[in-house]
């Protein structure tokens, strides 16, 4: 490690002088005989430590300091004030202006040295401190990531088994995740709903879609792919889904600490089947009660309904899905975020046709 570099300011010569002798053994020395010169060099050497005498022609001690502490790359430069003021009022000011200390002259040289060494050394463990906690922090963020990727991995494993007991709905959570990824950039991009939107985690929000519809899980084969129409105790039950995706949810919060990827799907999964005018489920909520996620998974979640395979349906057209869509907006979905879903509509009809590209 190179020696400290200390810039000594003072209009009085012999007082740099007297500075250098007792500093140069131990430190560079730069005696700065105006602030001129001191500004001047400052742009060049970065010092460890300023000696800053208060009384001086050009600008005095305190004016030095206010200047070097509005400035963003001088701000953590060390200063000491060095000066025959010996009244307290002096050295307050001094310090409260952010001098880190207050010493007399005529130097006495153990004295200045001691003194410079204290403060040195401890600016030097702080420094070391705060990388070593930038450092354990960068460790503790990738560990993290870690362990969020392999909870992520296992979770898409269990949306999959979903998903592949309807074995004519292939890559439903592929394609939904793609259109919600559309709508939200469009939503961003036409600034619309940023409140509410503004507290999402966007790491998390759409890898947490996946497990919308994880309360399927649950549900019979007999009804998840019922050739017909559902009887109405059939359907109470495939309703049923949802309270059983948050349960489901629930219960993986209890083992695993406070994580946005699951508030965020507990979100979708119990919000994405309620419709803008009430007449959805479980809670039949309406408008704007809805969280956004829910009102945006809902127009994703039915357009891959409406152009997929089901036991008791044929696909339609990406151009007719739209158009129910479009029809919807006030009733089932929200109005704003079907104008925006129409602006994306042939990138939804690439996505049905090109699910994992």
């Amino acid at each position: 490690m190179g020696r400290g570099r200390i810039m000594l300011v003072d209009d009085n010569m012999a007082t740099l002088a007297m500075g250098r002798r007792i500093l140069r053994d131990h430190y560079e020395v730069y005696p700065m005989p105006s602030v001129a010169k001191f500004f001047e060099t400052l742009e060049h050497v970065v010092p460890d430590m300023i000696l800053l005498d208060i009384e001086m022609p050009e600008m005095n001690g305190y004016q030095v300091i206010r200047r070097l502490k509005e400035d963003r790359r001088f701000i953590d430069i060390p200063v000491i004030f060095v000066t025959a003021r010996t009244d307290e009022g002096s050295e307050l000011e001094g310090l409260s202006l952010g001098a880190i200390d207050y010493i007399g002259k005529p130097f006495s040289a153990p004295l200045l040295l001691k003194r410079l060494e204290n403060h040195l050394l401890s600016i030097s463990q702080k420094k070391e401190l705060a990388r070593y906690n930038s450092n354990l922090q960068n460790m503790v963020q990738e560990q993290t990531w870690q362990i969020f990727d392999l909870q992520s991995a296992v979770l898409s494993v269990v949306a999959d088994m979903v998903e592949s007991r309807d074995d004519v709905t292939g890559n439903h959570i592929t394609r939904t995740q793609k259109y919600l990824q559309l709508l939200i950039d469009a939503l961003a991009k036409e600034r619309l709903y940023q409140e509410e939107s503004a507290a999402w985690d966007m790491r998390f929000l759409v890898p947490s879609a996946q497990l919308h519809d994880v309360g399927k899980i649950a549900i019979s084969d007999a009804i998840l792919n019922k050739p017909g129409k559902l009887t109405a105790e059939e359907f109470a039950v495939m309703r049923n889904h949802v309270a059983l995706g948050v349960r489901i949810i629930e219960k993986i919060e209890i083992s695993t600490p406070s994580h946005a990827f699951l508030r965020h799907a507990k979100t979708f999964a119990a919000t994405h089947h309620e419709k803008w005018d009430g007449s959805g489920y479980p809670n039949r909520l309406v408008g704007l009660a809805i969280p956004l996620e829910g009102r945006l998974l809902a127009i994703a979640d039915v357009y891959d309904a409406l152009i997929s395979i089901r036991p008791y349906k044929k696909p339609l057209a990406p151009e007719e899905a739209a158009t129910v869509i479009a029809r919807g907006g006030g009733a089932h979905f929200d109005p704003a975020l079907v104008e925006l879903f129409i602006d994306v509509a042939d990138d939804f009809a690439h996505i049905a046709a090109n699910p994992t590209a």
